[in-house]
């Protein structure tokens, strides 16, 4: 405590060592690192050496594969590495040097290896069959169908070089974005509850907006979104030219349109999109449901967009050390079995997880992790109900990675992105069904089912009102439409007039809540959030009915990596997502939760 009795942030150096990663594990020093690197720069050489080669034989293939492997699993612990000595402290130049280091001998990587999908196609396609029945090859089977199945949108060996080189340059509009949202931004000052001045920033906008102060609420929305709208011209051109840029690339590789090309990787069928959004349109009157409940609970004549943070629960949160939120979550994850909590122990044991706030440390939480390290956890814990589902949630990411690392060779090791919110969202649902089922104290109760909806919401309806945005905005730059900034605006807030009715009242600055939002510079990625939801609602489901099959079912696909498509993973883990059966599930769940909600807010009046 400073003399002003102002709480601050313990330096990196003074955070005791229990609560930290075991980063040593992955390299002990930067000394190694340096080794390393010197080594993939020789590996790097003597991958590029077999451009040109790969279609003599057998032999020579399983050759580059081999070294290919070496190559990239040098990469992923160079990158994993920098990543993490930077999170602990962005402050710290050496660190942001290795990353920047690490990001150029990526870029260098994949210009070198930009040879092998053409030159693997020159073998044809029965010749290639025939290798593939060799023992060195037969582990390649799936990787070899996969650029078969995508042959038709691989360009020649000099187009496939310009393209790899061309990756810093079409990734400009995302960087612009993130140095404006995170360096250059301005947002005004407000008074809040306690008639202290504070300056409104991305840290602090949702504890605002969770203030009991309807007036803070009203002036931290409104300071928020008057400052984008202040650079909306160029935010608009940064927005446009992504979209463009997407468009370039769907269309250099022959794709029919870009949410073509950006489902096309993951085998996900266009059905999976275009059914989430009429699932989700269908159901939005259980939507303004939940919505009229939290008008009455609040006490509200009309329920405003700056109304939809603000908790329903009037007692205040208990403080949960975090050794009790270790033993909660674990006792929550119990149904999984003891094979699975035997290695969630570890977690906790083994150095995976980095648990405190420290001065420069990365703000948020992650999973992080290669083939060959630990799944690797980043916090910030602050001891409330959030930090326990966050520690859940990340918890099944790294089990996820655990188990999809242990059971498949390193090409099949990652899960697809389609897949990477199951896992985490199903140890959410465990833990809240966990809680639910011990507490009986009213008020705490509901902080929990307030906890749920507000998470649903955000995660399935506000998910798929973005990705109908991206959609439509990408069907009119496709169109050959001007992509203006007043084009972004009404098509926004239209969409939020649909999505929230006609009883809430659409606060126009929300017509330019699409220029912060940094998930749209990642291509048709925010309906996977929605989808994962969807599915992990009914994997929960499964897991706790108590059959045995089900679990081991659902281990299966947490060790599955990308051994086959997502869709195909998550059929044999029993949720079929080509079946609006899977998204009423979920929303069945999101129903029962609201007449919880309700009961409670009756007793409670």
């Amino acid at each position: 405590m400073t003399e002003n009795n102002i709480k601050t942030l313990p330096a990196r150096q003074d955070i005791p060592q229990s609560l930290k990663w075991d980063v040593e594990s992955v390299f002990a020093d930067d000394a190694a690192w340096e080794a390393a690197l010197t080594e993939a720069e020789q590996l790097l050489a003597q991958t590029a050496a077999f451009a040109g080669t790969l279609a003599e034989s057998a032999d020579r293939l399983a050759a580059y594969m081999q070294t290919r492997e070496r190559l990239l699993m040098a990469l992923d612990k160079i990158f994993l590495y920098a990543q993490m000595k930077r999170d602990e402290d962005n402050t710290n130049p050496t660190y942001q040097a290795l990353a920047d280091r690490a990001q150029g001998l990526g870029v260098k990587i994949s210009a070198a290896m930009s040879f092998e999908e053409p030159e693997f196609l020159t073998i044809g396609e029965e010749r290639l069959q025939e290798w593939l029945q060799k023992p060195h090859l037969t582990v390649y089977r799936r990787f070899f169908d996969e650029l078969l199945r995508q042959q038709t949108h691989i360009r020649n060996q000099a187009e496939e070089e310009i393209l790899a080189l061309a990756g810093e340059v079409c990734a400009a509009p995302r960087n612009i974005f993130g140095m404006f949202n995170n360096a250059d931004i301005k947002f005004p000052t407000i008074e809040n509850e306690n008639g202290e001045q504070v300056e409104i920033s991305h840290g602090n906008y949702i504890r605002l907006m969770e203030s009991p102060s309807r007036k803070v609420r009203q002036d931290a929305f409104h300071g928020l979104y008057q400052s984008y709208a202040a650079a909306q011209n160029t935010l608009a051109a940064m927005l446009a030219a992504n979209i463009k840029k997407n468009v370039f690339a769907a269309r250099v590789r022959r794709h029919e349109s870009s949410l073509a090309a950006a489902l096309f990787g993951e085998e996900i069928p266009a059905a999976v999109y275009d059914s989430l959004i009429a699932g989700v349109r269908a159901h939005l009157p259980l939507f303004h449901r939940y919505l009229e409940l939290r008008r009455q609970a609040l006490g509200v004549d009309k329920l405003h967009l700056y109304d939809v943070y603000a908790p329903l629960a009037q007692d205040a949160p208990k403080e949960i050390p975090y050794e009790e939120a270790v033993e909660t979550v674990l006792a929550a994850l119990a149904p999984l079995g003891e094979d699975y909590l035997a290695v969630a122990r570890t977690a906790f044991t083994d150095g995976w997880v980095d648990v405190a706030e420290n001065k420069g440390k990365t703000s948020g939480a992650y999973s992080s992790g290669v083939y060959g390290s630990k799944p690797f956890i980043l916090l910030n814990y602050q001891g409330n109900l959030n930090s326990v589902f966050t520690l859940a949630h990340e918890l099944g990411h790294s089990m996820h990675s655990y188990y999809s690392h242990k059971n498949q060779p390193y090409i099949y090791s990652d899960y697809e992105i389609f897949v990477a919110e199951v896992a985490s969202t199903v140890n959410e649902n465990l833990l809240l069904r966990y809680l639910l089922n011990k507490e009986t104290d009213p008020a705490q109760r509901l902080l929990l089912v307030n906890h749920y909806l507000d998470d649903f919401r955000g995660t399935v309806f506000r998910q798929t009102m973005f990705a109908e945005f991206e959609k439509l905005t990408h069907a009119a730059a496709e169109n050959g439409e001007a992509l203006s900034c007043q084009f972004f605006r009404d098509a926004y807030y239209q969409l939020n007039l649909d999505y929230f009715g006609e009883d809430v009242a659409v606060d126009q600055d929300i017509d330019m809540e699409w220029s912060r939002i940094p998930h749209f510079y990642r291509a048709f990625y925010v309906y996977k959030y929605a989808t994962g939801m969807s599915a992990a609602t009914a994997l929960a489901e499964n897991i706790l009915s108590g059959d045995k099959a089900k679990v081991d079912a659902y281990l299966g696909f947490l060790s599955g990596g990308c051994s086959k498509s997502p869709i195909n993973l998550l059929r044999d883990a029993g949720v079929d997502m080509e079946s609006p059966l899977t998204l009423n599930s979920a929303m069945k769940v999101f129903a029962d939760m609201t007449d919880e909600l309700e009961k409670l807010l009756s007793a409670r009046n």
